[in-house]
């Protein structure tokens, strides 16, 4: 159960011949992509295209009308060798993964697939995520693109130009038999718009066709000396038709006046935040005419250098616009500037900062300061002069609490390291590595279990050095949608191989959670299109992993607590392995709340649990919140002047999970936890105990009232 349906969004595919279509980056690129005659689409779920698969799936029924075939990969290297059918038949395919990490994990068949090259056109669409809104290491795509010969598409964030970079990376693909990388930023992808649509075109050959006449081409296996031969052929036939194409079909944007001391280059991606700092500079207007010439790199590898050559023509000063390091097309134009005995100065990373996301800012900052040293009369007066100095952005590190990530509230995650730091409490301090995935929260308070995570569904391998039979058995933690990724054969294959004396917990909540709750071999759905009901505890007993623990309620923290005591501390040979199985709160939810909600609408009875704590038995020493970390799970002040020290209080956020008390039970903690029962819609009996109830309470309570001494002030 993805987070996102897009099935209503979907029937905006069909649109035809001069219709507008309106909607988000991802729809457009789906559009595009039917537009232009593809035969084949798969790739891998991950911020910030995620969505983009979701929209995929959703559309399955669509693209199998066009004869267009749909897979949903297992990983981004089987997505990327999917590719191999444009290798030798004019098919059009595209696959979709975040990048870099999923350009690092497919890297083995993307530099097979650049080397042999293509005969179909082939488009891998990376969601590049670069910045403070990423979650992963902070590279860059680029140096893949120049490592293995691969044209990279970087397009205005607008639907327009989104589109049509679709359509021009296909050709662009196959002028120059090579893969083409677009690169499309989390703006781009959500990024909201217009453009004028084309009716969708069924690819001229499917892979259906394609399997009655095999092809086969000896040039493109990538073995000596055919290897020796594609390298050159990259560099003598590919590179210069893909400038040639690039050059003749503009495929690169000039704005602004011809003639002008200074200009700038920018990345297409870093085109709306250069034209935003020349609108507050008072140098470009709302419908982004610019007064400085701008070159726009909408293909930023390779450089056309006959492009710069003439951009530069006339200009003393240029300032390249490149997010991230290293500093690629700078250095790239540096070298064509020197060895062309140009004289223009080039300027770059010497104003921009070197690393980190180019936000409003730090664009306005360095254009404004790249103005002022090389053609100060271009700036307005107010603008050199201001008349009021520039507002001071205070320091809020001191004021604003830091929040780092954590679990979601109810999630089956927090029970088992709140079960693990039980253990060690017991047993000792372990080395214990993570992957990549949700569970990688608990390295953070106010668990601080893991230190280390290496790659998606590497977790157990991470921790293959410290597996020697030490004093203590290593720990590692990996998730489901790691596991089938790739943890199966990478970890648990080199765990059995080796007979590792370590313990592993895969931590199964049902779905591939942490990229938007896409279904996985193990998921317990049934979906109609995929294999799903997988047991996670079958595939590693198939490759001779015999110590398998199943644990099918994981807020059952005193019965975790249990199965890792057993696991660390057993004469058992071989990998341990416990599967902990819970399913994901925030799918869960999804799929319940509206039908509680249309049960409580159509006047049937619903029970629901909540949590609370009792003030008068809570001893404010807060252990509870250390061992679990619920956002529900806050503080109170009482109004008791004798009690100075906050309890513990359950907001209405509590989702009824029960982890709280389980947690106070096992640890043995104070018993202030209590659950009730809220019912909607309550049956003639019920309510009649309620008022009874009520009318109980209401007596007690005034009984209670009048036998209170109290002292009142009385006046003279």
């Amino acid at each position: 159960m993805a987070e996102r349906s897009f099935k209503a969004e979907v029937e905006h595919l069909r649109l035809g011949d001069g219709q507008t279509f309106t909607g988000e980056g991802i729809l457009a690129i789906t559009k595009a992509l039917l537009e232009n005659g593809v035969g084949y689409v798969g790739g891998y779920q991950g911020a910030p295209i995620s969505h983009l698969m979701d929209v995929l799936a959703d559309a399955e029924d669509l693209m199998s009308e066009l004869g267009v075939r749909f897979e949903a990969n297992a990983s981004e290297a089987a997505a990327a060798a999917m590719l191999a059918a444009s290798v030798h038949y004019p098919i059009r395919g595209a696959v979709t993964f975040k990048g870099p990490v999923g350009v690092n994990v497919a890297s083995d068949a993307l530099a097979n697939l650049s080397s042999s090259g293509v005969t179909g056109g082939a488009l891998i669409i990376v969601g590049e995520d670069y910045g403070e809104g990423s979650s992963i290491m902070q590279e860059r795509s680029h140096a893949f693109a120049m490592k293995s010969q691969f044209w990279l598409l970087d397009p205005r964030p607008n639907l327009p130009s989104i589109v049509k970079a679709v359509g021009d990376g296909f050709e662009l693909s196959e002028a120059s038999n090579t893969p083409v990388m677009l690169m499309v930023r989390i703006r781009a992808c959500h990024v909201t718009g217009q453009f004028e649509t084309r009716t969708n075109k069924r690819p001229p050959l499917t892979v259906r066709d394609a399997l009655s006449n095999p092809q086969r081409n000896v040039a493109r296996i990538v073995l000596p000396p055919m290897s020796y031969a594609q390298e050159h052929d990259k560099i003598d036939n590919r590179w210069p038709a893909a400038q040639a194409y690039i050059r003749e079909h503009r495929l690169n944007e000039v704005f602004g006046p011809k003639e002008a001391p200074v200009g700038i280059v920018c990345q297409g991606g870093m085109y709306n935040g250069v034209i935003r700092a020349l609108q507050r500079l008072g140098l470009a207007d709302l419908h982004g005419n610019s007064q400085v010439p701008l070159y726009v790199l909408n293909v930023t590898y390779p450089i056309v250098p006959e492009e710069f050559t003439e951009f530069c023509a006339g200009k003393g000063a240029v300032l390249i616009v490149e997010e991230g390091q290293p500093e690629f097309i700078e250095q790239h134009l540096s070298t064509h500037i020197l060895r062309g005995g140009m004289s223009v100065k080039l300027h770059g990373k010497d104003i921009f900062p070197m690393a980190g996301e180019y936000t409003g800012k730090v664009m306005f900052d360095a254009i404004d300061a790249f103005l002022r040293q090389t053609a100060p009369e271009m700036l307005p007066a107010q603008i050199l002069a201001p008349n009021e100095p520039a507002p001071q952005i205070p320091d809020l590190s001191k004021t604003v609490p830091v929040r780092p990530p954590g679990f979601c509230t109810g999630c089956p995650e927090r029970p088992i390291f709140a079960a693990m730091k039980l253990v060690q409490k017991e047993l000792g301090e372990h080395q214990i590595s993570a992957d990549i995935g949700c569970h990688l929260f608990a390295s953070l308070p106010p668990f601080n279990i893991g230190g280390a995570t290496m790659g998606y569904g590497l977790g157990p391998a991470s921790n293959a050095a410290f597996d020697g039979g030490g004093e203590k058995r290593p720990i590692s933690v990996i998730g489901d949608g790691g596991f089938w990724h790739n943890g199966l054969s990478s970890s648990f294959g080199n765990m059995m191989f080796n007979k590792s004396d370590g313990v592993a917990v895969v931590v199964d909540n049902f779905y591939s959670a942490a990229t938007g709750g896409q279904d996985i071999l193990s998921s317990r759905a049934k979906n109609p299109t995929k294999a799903t009901n997988n047991p996670i505890s079958k595939a590693l007993k198939g490759i001779g992993i015999d110590w398998v623990r199943q644990v099918d309620r994981t807020y059952d923290v005193a019965h975790m607590r249990d199965v890792l005591r057993e696991a660390l501390t057993t004469d058992a040979p071989g990998p341990r392995v416990i599967v902990a199985s819970s399913e994901c709160m925030l799918n869960k939810q999804r799929r319940e709340k509206p039908q509680r909600a249309k049960a409580i609408r159509e006047g049937r009875r619903v029970e629901a649990p909540r949590f609370g704590v009792d003030e008068s038995v809570c001893t404010g020493d807060h252990a509870c919140i250390r061992l679990s970390g619920c956002p529900s799970l806050s503080l109170k002040r009482l109004d008791d002047p004798l009690r100075d020290d906050p309890v513990a209080a359950i907001d209405q956020t509590c989702v009824g999970c029960g982890n709280c008390g389980e947690v106070a039970e096992a640890a043995v903690l104070c018993p202030s936890f209590y659950e009730a029962r809220v019912v909607h819609n309550p049956s003639g009996f019920e309510a009649r105990v309620d008022g009874w109830r009520q009318r109980l309470i209401g007596w007690l309570s005034r009984r209670r009232a009048a036998r209170r001494l109290s002292f009142e002030e009385v006046s003279a």
